[in-house]
């Protein structure tokens, strides 16, 4: 690994430690929230805003903008960790997080945070609202990408596969998706409410450049972020990233059933000096 490889490498492992730290934060304002995904998705956010995506911190709707659009709005807290990091929400917000009047509600909306481009609250939507974002950019002839997360848990919805066979129709090559497979949802494990495997067959037949990763390897995440952007073919782009719910704090990794969290109180400051301790071990 070059020198300029390890540094961004660094930096990039530092970005993903913040982000979960300051989900961590958050949750314990309300005592409880959706936690595990966002330790689990850390690493792609940390890429997506610190390695790959252009966007400007004093200035959310800026024209010239790679648009990142959740899906998945339960992962608001994840988004609003990267958001602060990146500058685009005050810090001292944080505190505030899911309370009345607060900018950082519980469930993404777009109307009220900065950075939000999408409210995502109805699971199912926003890959087809993604491609509405891209086609209308190839039409304006931006070169600005758009990027949208959504969950295994959306697989489920009918509208998530017509806006895969409608983003390869209009050959939006200016599309990258991210499913985060991590095998839980609301009713038990993904795969068992509803089979999607095999998953990289699926999409590739339905005409999009795929490729699949640990998303919890930094460096899997960086090549496959730089390879989505580099693919030379007009076609849309998928990473199925599969992850491990509460990455990073090993007491939240083994709780069996984390898709919804509620953390006594204590043990948010045992959360926060174990991923602290995690971050340590690795710089060493």
């Amino acid at each position: 690994m070059s020198l300029v490889a390890i540094d961004r490498h660094a930096a990039l492992a530092e970005r993903a430690y913040h982000i979960r730290r300051l989900a961590l934060r958050m949750g314990e304002v309300q005592g409880q929230g959706y936690i595990g995904q966002a330790l689990d998705i850390a690493d792609v956010l940390a890429v997506a805003y610190f390695g790959a995506m252009q966007h400007r911190a004093d200035d959310p709707k800026w024209e010239g903008r790679d648009r990142f659009l959740l899906s998945n709005g339960h992962y608001a807290i994840a988004l609003y960790a990267a958001l602060i990091e990146a500058g685009i929400v005050p810090a001292e917000e944080l505190e505030t997080y899911g309370s009345d009047d607060s900018r950082l509600p519980m469930s993404g909306m777009a109307s009220y945070t900065p950075g939000m481009e999408m409210s995502g609250g109805s699971l199912g939507q926003g890959l087809a609202i993604a491609v509405g974002h891209a086609l209308g950019l190839k039409r304006k002839g931006s070169p600005s990408f758009v990027y949208t997360l959504f969950s295994d848990g959306e697989l489920d919805e009918g509208s998530t596969w017509e806006a895969l066979m409608s983003a390869a129709h209009w050959k939006l090559d200016n599309m990258i998706a991210i499913v985060d497979v991590n095998n839980q949802q609301a009713d038990g494990p993904s795969s068992k409410v509803m089979a999607f495997e095999p998953l990289v067959d699926k999409m590739q037949a339905f005409g999009w450049f795929t490729q699949r990763i640990d998303g919890n390897d930094l460096d899997a995440v960086i090549e496959a972020f730089d390879e989505a952007r580099r693919h030379a073919k007009p076609r849309p782009r998928m990473i199925i990233c599969d992850t491990h719910m509460g990455r990073g704090v090993p007491f939240l990794e083994q709780r069996d059933k984390n898709h919804f969290i509620r953390v006594d109180p204590h043990e948010w400051t045992l959360a926060l000096e174990a991923l602290d301790a995690g971050y340590a071990r690795s710089q060493e």
